[in-house]
């Protein structure tokens, strides 16, 4: 039995090797054993997995969320190949670099989706962000890789997810190509999407076979790309229609100095998408200074990328009002701290031990740990702060780090405990600016949109 399975291994090692490689020497591995579900686990919905021939058979279950096969090993950079073919009224998908975390819609599983679209649409190795953004690169513009898909037959798909570059290629074809930072490392998944309620789709199917990946320096054996390469920075995805982009890339528009009338004339620089506030020597405001939104906002949902230098100190504030302060200093509001943790002092003081750390509520409220999952200094950072009527949330990464209430017992006592506790009303004000801290250190933003919520 040992030797058979053995052999199977061999098997499908080489049927990856043999579909389509480009170098020789490629160091494909299988993903799948051709015989059982070993290294891959459910989630989502209830939909049936099986395995038939050789080939995972996803099958529909009613009235069951989305289901996903998933792969139990965490993948980065890599190339993927494998085969699919699927019933013509059943939508589908690969997801690539995706996740699961209870804290983010009770376990959903979000990320990049390489979709299987048998419809009219015809969007078939596009790439859709589940449960998350929506469409990131459809294939409205791209005729010839629409007509690829192949009905009631075994369609190829080799996905290359290197850096922040994602490339599709469905039965040879070029489909996407797309620039992306959101999210660098996570799980495949084999969708079967939910049909609901209706009968008449229960039980359809799709299958997939010769599951293979290259994860042993996959650049080297990456394939050109003629399509031109798409990216997402500073752009609304198609489900952020009720989102305002606060930077375009381009231009400081709607920006301004927390203590000026104008942007800063030095400290600040735009350039290649991305807006930087420059090295000065760590002090606080002591170069361009803080700036801040031009509108105020009160009820919002606002979401940033941040890249942070080694030993960086900065902040996003908001429900800000430049003119309680204006001497020497940052201007005053509640703060999401950026800094890095291993570096700066900072990490290890504040009222509570860890309130000026990375995430926090600076110097009143601590992250929490189990959930901070930072990717390294001198890569992309996704921040979101939501408040709603008095809640407040803080988020990294997918996670939600923080939460509290303000204008409660609670948070005037952590007032009253910190370095606010002489600024009246702190915190409590119905609405303000948004702020971008100069603290004297190189940090990066961009992607920077917020949703004002009702």
């Amino acid at each position: 039995m040992k030797r058979t399975n053995t052999l199977s291994l061999l098997l499908f090692i080489f049927v990856c090797v043999s579909s389509g490689s480009v170098f020789a020497d490629e160091p494909w591995k299988a993903l799948f054993d051709g015989k059982t579900l070993d290294g891959w686990s459910q989630k989502g919905g209830r939909a049936i997995y099986a395995v038939e021939d050789g080939q995972i058979v996803g099958k529909t279950v009613l009235e069951t969320p989305n289901s996903f096969l998933c792969t139990k090993q965490f993948y980065s950079d890599f190339i993927l190949e494998l085969e699919f073919k699927v019933d013509s009224k059943l939508n589908s998908g690969i997801q690539i670099r995706s996740n699961s975390f209870p804290e983010y819609n009770n376990g959903r599983v979000h990320g990049y989706q390489v979709e299987i679209d048998p419809s009219d649409r015809a969007f078939t190795g596009g790439i859709y962000d589940e449960a998350r953004r929506g469409w990131l690169h459809p294939l409205k513009d791209n005729p010839t890789a629409q007509k690829a898909f192949k009905q009631d037959q075994w369609n190829t798909f080799r996905v290359e997810a290197i850096g922040n570059t994602i490339k599709t290629w469905l039965n040879d074809v070029p489909a996407a190509h797309l620039y992306d930072t959101r999210t660098c490392t996570g799980f495949i998944g084999l969708q079967v999407h939910s049909v609901k309620d209706n009968k008449e789709n229960e039980g359809l199917q799709v299958r997939w076979r010769n599951i293979c990946i290259i994860t042993d320096s996959p650049a080297s054996f990456s394939k050109p790309m003629p399509l031109p390469l798409q990216s997402m920075d500073n752009k609304l995805a198609s489900s952020e229609n009720d989102f305002k982009v606060l930077f375009d890339g381009k231009t400081t528009n709607g920006w301004r100095g927390a203590k000026l009338d104008g942007f800063p004339e030095q400290g600040w620089v735009v350039k290649d998408g991305v807006l930087t506030v420059l090295e000065s020597g760590g002090g606080e405001s002591t170069a361009g200074g803080d700036i801040v939104t031009l509108d105020k906002y009160s009820d919002f949902e606002l979401h940033l990328d941040f890249k942070l230098t080694p030993g960086a100190n900065s902040g996003i504030k908001y429900f800000v009002d430049p003119e309680l302060n204006k001497g020497p200093g940052s201007s005053i509001g509640l703060e999401y701290q950026l800094l890095d943790d291993q570096r700066h002092p900072d990490a290890k003081l504040g009222n509570h031990e860890g309130s000026r750390a990375l995430t926090c509520l600076y110097d009143l409220i601590e992250a929490n740990n189990h959930y901070k999952h930072p990717n390294p200094i001198g890569q992309w950072n996704h921040a979101v702060v939501i408040s709603k009527g008095n809640h407040v949330e803080h988020w990294l990464n997918g996670r939600k780090v923080l939460e509290y209430d303000r204008k409660t017992p609670e948070f005037q006592k952590l007032i009253q405990e910190s370095k606010y506790k002489d600024w009246p009303g702190f915190g409590e004000w119905e609405k303000g600016h948004i702020l971008l801290q100069d603290h004297g250190n190189t940090v990066s933003f961009k992607n920077i949109k917020i949703r004002e919520l009702k």
